[in-house]
């Protein structure tokens, strides 16, 4: 029975390793998908600067444009780098646990590396959600407000567990 124990948690730490991998491989291509956007944006906001005019947008001044577009930038750039860093330290660390037996690799490193690429892909995952507001920041000062209400929710949603998630659990809980 304690073998079965160990199959179980071992196809659960397969799946969870494999979910992240699919998730940082989609907050990386979102991210890219963004950049490129953003790039063609950049490219036709000098010639359509009639269409951000009004005081609903704030200010569209040469400088403050470029402001704006370069922080979503760096945002955006810094999600992509820590995404696909996170991404080969999670294949690297797939790898070094498939071949624990046939080869000497340390435990320990193994688990760094597993650890990293967690830590990585979290980083690059939260980036792109603070990233947000700062596209929103072309819009205008309304929708940053409203989308950083939002992202405080949304990340307090995915930090803390709720008191309903919280009770439902200790009741499952074997005594």
């Amino acid at each position: 029975m304690g073998y079965l124990g160990n199959d179980k948690k071992g196809m659960l730490a397969v799946q969870s390793l494999r979910n992240k991998l699919m998730d940082t491989i989609l907050t990386a291509s979102i991210t890219v998908i963004i950049i490129i956007s953003l790039a063609a944006l950049m490219n036709n906001t000098y010639h359509a600067n009639h269409i951000f005019k009004g005081g609903i947008f704030g200010s569209q001044s040469g400088k403050i444009v470029v402001v704006k577009y370069g922080s979503a930038l760096i945002f955006l750039l810094f999600s992509f780098i820590c995404s696909s860093m996170g991404l080969g330290n999670l294949i690297d660390a797939n790898f070094l646990i498939n071949a624990m037996g046939e080869f000497s690799s340390s435990p320990k490193y193994t688990e760094r590396i597993l650890e990293r690429g967690f830590m990585l892909a979290v980083i690059g995952n939260r980036v792109l959600c603070m990233s947000f507001p700062m596209l929103m920041w072309m819009l205008g000062p309304v929708p940053v407000a409203l989308s950083s209400a939002a992202l405080v929710w949304a990340l307090y949603g995915l930090d803390f567990i709720g008191d309903s998630v919280a009770k439902a659990n200790k009741k499952n809980l074997p005594t």
